[in-house]
Order: C-alpha cells, then structure tokens, then sequence
C-alpha cells in the first residue's frame, strides 16, 4: 500500500529546514561576495564566460538545494507529484552540468585544473543524477529515495561553498599577486 506522500517528509523536516535555509543564506551571501570582489577586481574579471562557467553554476547548485527542500518539505497528497518534480530537476541539472562544462571548457579566461572538473561539472552531475534517481525509487523504497535526497541536497550544499570559496580564494591571490608585480 502507497504511504501517503505528506507523510513521508516529515520524519525529514529539522533535515530540510536546515539544508533551505543554509542554502538560501548562501545565496545571498555569494550575491555580496561577488559584488564586493567586482568592486575590488574589475580590470580582473576577463570574462563573462568565466563567470557564466564558474560563479553562475555555484548560485544555481544553491538554489537547487534549496528547491529540493522545499518540494520535500511540502505536504502533496501523492508521492508521482514528488517523483516527477524531483526527476525534472535531476534532468534539467544534469543537463544543466553538460552546458557548464561546455561553458568552462570554452572560456578563456582561467585554465581548469582537474579540481575544478570535478567540483564544477562531475560532483554536480553526480548530485543531478541522484535526483534522478531517487525520483526512480521513491514510489517503491521511499526510505532509500528520501536518503538519496538527503545527500543530493549536502552534496549542492558542499559543492557550492567549496566553489565559492574557491572563487574568492582566486580573486584575492590573483589580485595579491598583480599588486606584487606592480610594486616591482
């Protein structure tokens, strides 16, 4: 017998409560960022490219944290409503992650390292995939879909700081080392 999907999530609120409201807070947070590194860095910002392959995907993996928690968190009255709306964001993600790679491979501006496909393309891809999955699963082991979710949502959440962090890192240390070159 099918377990009434507003049932399902409860057991999993303190869980996505936690995950939405971190990755809204750093959504918002990677907004000022970024406005306060174009302030400090605009004769370093390249490319709209290199923005559009490394910053723009960090905001949108954020965000996709947060919209599994609030579909997860909502009470439908039927688990397909839950599985088909998981499934088209693990589709539209993964496909998502394939126009990022494009992006980064065709920028100029910075040269990725393998650190960088991974974090930027494949732990993003994976995170999709695993949406993907658990919408696969959820009507027949909902336990084990609601875990894959769980980890869909802490991967975006990770994968996200670790690129923001990145960024910041690489704005600063390429500003520091041009005012070294300068004061030579």
């Amino acid at each position: 017998m099918q377990q009434p999907a507003a049932l399902l999530p409860s057991t999993w609120e303190s869980f996505y409560v936690i995950v939405g409201s971190a990755s809204a807070a750093l959504t918002g947070l990677v907004f000022v960022v970024v406005t306060l590194m174009a302030e400090r860095a605009r004769a370093r910002i390249r490319s709209a490219q290199a923005i559009g392959a490394f910053t723009t995907p960090t905001v949108v993996h954020f965000c996709a944290a947060f919209l599994v928690s609030v579909i997860l968190s909502a009470p439908w009255s039927a688990l397909w409503n839950v599985s088909l709306l998981m499934g088209i964001c693990g589709l539209a993600g993964a496909i998502y992650c394939l126009v990022t790679a494009w992006r980064a491979r065709r920028q100029t501006a910075y040269h990725p390292v393998l650190e960088d496909w991974l974090w930027h393309t494949v732990f993003p891809f994976l995170a999709y995939a695993s949406l993907l999955l658990g919408a696969g699963l959820l009507e027949g082991n909902s336990k084990i879909a609601m875990f894959v979710f769980g980890v869909a949502a802490i991967l975006f959440l990770l994968i996200g700081i670790h690129n923001s962090w990145d960024s910041v890192i690489y704005v600063t240390s390429t500003e520091a080392s041009s005012e070294d070159k300068n004061q030579e």
